[in-house]
């Protein structure tokens, strides 16, 4: 997702961890749902703790409208991780006596809240409906993978499908758009990109996907990177997969959700480039513009009112000069303070609301979303290219980003350009009423058939032999 997804999680941005002292109570199972109020606020936690195989576990946050936030989850004799590294937050608790229970600490902020999780009763926490989900077995071959970034000094774990019979096949890297994702990019329960791996590979098209630098299996961390990173991480993919016997490596392409298009778009403007691009809700404006076209989109869902509009694209603008004209963070960080509390209030909630904003509006990777101007670099795109929006899109807005898509390919010659906005889809190509970020988990569909038809059908007309 692009920018608000960081938005959801700015509840849970920065801690310190600690840890908890030792219990001689032996390991209980922990699968089940687990419920805490942690600052006024209901987390719900679905761990599965199975007798063998990998530990799992995703966060619910009902009042910010997310679901399915990937943890990661650890344990010891008497102890209990759930962790967001990405936003170096944790949940730290302590096996008891009593196997519904889990006390422990929500660590944040530099604060430390007190919680006891409690496990639901089975069925009373149901998991939202998501048919789409793909379920083994699988009519293809599924290998967990890892490959490295030598670049990066990192290696990068995935999931590679390959169709069943004989190759090579064509194939195509899916990479994640912008806050910590996950292989299948979860998000409120949704796997969109385990849906559109097992949609492509049973068409004949091998896919990898991975997970996102610190999250998952993979290594690095997000916090210092950018789109230009995972440029690097998208070209080691490809080299990755053109490795592999079973692939065609004339034929190897990426596909980019969100930011992970302005990655997808970066790595073709390089050496040993994709031999095509889908781009899924990608931004074809530069970055400070699709910024403010997202935030008035948005707030249009609430208000037709013009002067109120005008007014938050002010102060909108305002906010994002002075992120670009202040290269250095201290003195941005002064300027934006008085502009996100112009009152000064000194209520630690405000101040600490505050702080989280400063980091994130100054980060690398929000500086460099800024700083991106896709007209510089679509025109240096000579692959073949399919572009796709959905007219509900309050993210990237779909019309005036894939205009500009269109317009910076053939601006360089590129002549196999397709672009289509899709009617009813949001940000994450479901069928949707408004749009808006709160419809997400509530969708049960995770990705439209329609526009998986349309990837599908692009795909397999630029890979034939």
């Amino acid at each position: 997702m692009l920018l608000i997804t960081r938005r959801l999680f700015c509840s849970i941005a920065v801690i310190t961890a600690t840890t908890l002292s030792a219990s001689a109570q032996a390991p209980t199972p922990l699968t089940g749902n687990w419920s805490g109020n942690i600052a006024a606020t209901d987390f719900i936690f679905h761990i599965m703790e199975p007798a063998s195989g990998p530990k799992t576990a995703t966060l619910d946050i009902p009042a910010q409208g997310a679901q399915g936030i990937p943890l990661q989850f650890a344990t010891t004799s008497d102890s209990v991780y759930l962790r967001l590294p990405q936003f170096k937050a944790q949940f730290a608790g302590r096996r008891g006596t009593n196997p519904q229970q889990l006390p422990g600490e929500w660590q944040q902020n530099g604060q430390r809240f007190p919680v006891t999780l409690t496990r639901a009763a089975e069925g009373a926490v149901a998991a939202p409906r998501r048919p789409q989900t793909p379920k083994a077995p699988f009519p293809y071959l599924s290998t967990d993978i890892s490959f490295p970034n030598a670049q990066a000094g990192i290696k990068l774990a995935g999931t590679f499908t390959v169709p069943q019979g004989k190759g090579p096949f064509p194939a195509v890297v899916l990479l994640t758009g912008s806050g910590p994702e996950d292989r299948n990019s979860t998000v409120y329960g949704h796997q969109p990109f385990a849906v559109l791996a097992d949609y492509l590979t049973r068409r004949g098209i091998a896919v990898l996907r991975f997970d996102d630098r610190g999250v998952g299996k993979s290594e690095g961390s997000l916090v210092t990177a950018s789109a230009a990173d995972y440029a690097t991480d998208a070209a080691a993919a490809m080299v990755w997969l053109r490795a592999q016997p079973s692939i065609d490596k004339k034929h190897v392409g990426l596909a980019g959700h969100s930011e992970g298009g302005t990655a997808a778009i970066m790595a073709a403007t390089q050496k040993a480039g994709p031999d095509f691009l889908v781009l899924l809700a990608a931004p074809g404006l530069p970055g400070d513009e699709m910024i403010v076209q997202q935030v008035l989109a948005i707030n249009r869902l609430k208000t037709q009112d013009a002067a109120t509009l005008a007014a938050l694209e002010k102060q909108q603008r305002q906010l994002l000069n002075i992120i670009r004209q202040n290269p250095d963070n201290e003195k941005a960080h002064a300027l934006l303070r008085d502009l996100l509390n112009p009152t000064h209030s000194t209520d630690p909630q405000v101040v600490a609301a505050v702080n989280r904003n400063l980091v994130q509006l100054t980060s690398p990777e929000y500086r460099h979303i800024l700083a991106d101007e896709p007209s510089k670099t679509l025109p240096l795109v000579h692959c073949p290219v399919l572009a796709l929006g959905g007219s509900k899109d309050i993210q990237v807005v779909g019309t005036p980003h894939l205009a500009a898509i269109e317009q910076g390919l053939k601006a360089g010659g590129n002549h196999d350009v397709t672009v289509r906005e899709l009617p009813g889809l949001n940000h994450l190509f479901q069928t949707a009423t408004t749009g808006s970020v709160a419809e997400y988990a509530t969708i049960e569909e995770t990705f439209s058939p329609t526009a998986l038809q349309i990837i599908g059908d692009w795909v397999t007309q630029h890979t034939r032999k």
